[in-house]
């Protein structure tokens, strides 16, 4: 074992020190009080004198760690987010560890609570911007009409055709603000069942054939799929997620082009892709295309018709039945959307 000479030294020292101050401090008394004190072997002198000092030592140590925890009660009370069923700390660094877990979930409150008001504030403006174009163009049309226009019937049969236009654009804004609505509450009630989706499908195609030939595209479904492709969820929910892709592609697509609606079979899941020849999607527009109302090409959007809320429909009816929608674009090739869902 090493000895280290420096500490004994310093003990040496320091007892020599203690020693001599024993002295001086009888001495002082003998001269004081003018009495003669014993003579008492010096290391009891030392003893005593030590013992006093680390009792002095220990009431300064007991009274510092009695303050430190009184003043973290008193903080802790201060502190109303602090659980008061939960053990109180007793220690600077505990109390601190509680105060920045508040302060972390506090912040996170407020960020969700400003994600939240600036949401409600998009959404409001959006409504009230899609609201007003066809109310604009119904109240120009009526009084149109109301000033004399209903005489001439070229005129009155044209602007009320318009007006029957907008309010079926309306129409169309309502319903599907209500199905959001429905969608975000949490209280969509899915009725899943299995089905053929290669069967809904072909039904789209069929309801969506004239508004394809008025854009002057083609829509085709993939015949190398033979017979039925059955799929587990909602019916009624999908056929509008495949009706809303589909209407997309079609108000997406350049003139005379196609849009192919194709499927592959997995071991579990059929996943369903929806292919259009359009103009595609910027890069940084992605990520945005299934929020509300998000138009890629405002004008080509808005003379389309439609709410604006397709895809985030499409988003929505997917998260329900625990899948999601996905996009991959080339911009000035086109896009391809797709989506998974369970086979039975």
């Amino acid at each position: 074992m090493k000895i280290n000479y420096n500490n004994i030294i310093f003990a040496g020292l320091a007892t020599g020190a203690l020693a001599l101050l024993v002295k001086a401090f009888c001495y002082l008394l003998e001269i004081i009080f003018n009495v003669e004190i014993p003579m008492l072997p010096t290391v009891f002198w030392v003893l005593l004198f030590a013992s006093a000092f680390l009792m002095l030592l220990l009431t300064i140590y007991l009274s510092s760690k009695f303050q430190t925890k009184r003043d973290i009660s008193q903080l802790y009370e201060l502190l109303p987010d602090l659980d008061e069923n939960s053990q109180r700390p007793s220690d600077v660094e505990t109390l601190s560890e509680k105060i920045s877990n508040i302060t972390s979930d506090k912040t996170q409150e407020i960020d969700v609570l400003i994600e939240k008001e600036n949401y409600r504030r998009e959404f409001v403006g959006n409504v009230a911007h899609e609201l007003k174009t066809p109310l604009f163009s119904i109240q120009g049309f009526v009084l149109t009409l109301i000033e004399g226009g209903v005489e001439d019937i070229e005129i009155r049969d044209k602007y009320l055709s318009r007006i029957n236009k907008s309010v079926e654009r309306l129409t169309y804004i309502v319903q599907d603000l209500d199905l959001i609505t429905e969608l975000e509450s949490g209280n969509l009630k899915l009725e899943k069942t299995s089905f053929d989706i290669l069967a809904l499908t072909e039904d789209v195609v069929d309801l969506l054939e004239n508004k394809a030939e008025e854009n002057n595209v083609k829509l085709e479904i993939d015949r190398n799929c033979y017979g039925p492709i059955n799929v587990f969820g909602d019916a009624e929910k999908i056929e509008q997620v495949v009706t809303n892709l589909v209407t997309n592609a079609i108000n997406h697509s350049q003139k005379s082009s196609h849009v192919f609606i194709t499927f592959e079979e997995e071991k579990t899941r059929v996943k369903t892709i929806v292919k259009d020849t359009g103009q595609g999607i910027e890069p940084d527009k992605l990520q945005r295309i299934f929020e509300r109302f998000y138009r890629i090409d405002q004008s080509r959007s808005r003379r389309q018709g439609g709410s604006g809320l397709g895809l985030a429909i499409v988003k929505h009816i997917l998260e329900a039945h625990n899948q999601k929608p996905y996009v991959e674009s080339t911009y000035g090739e086109g896009a391809t959307f797709y989506f998974y869902l369970d086979t039975p």
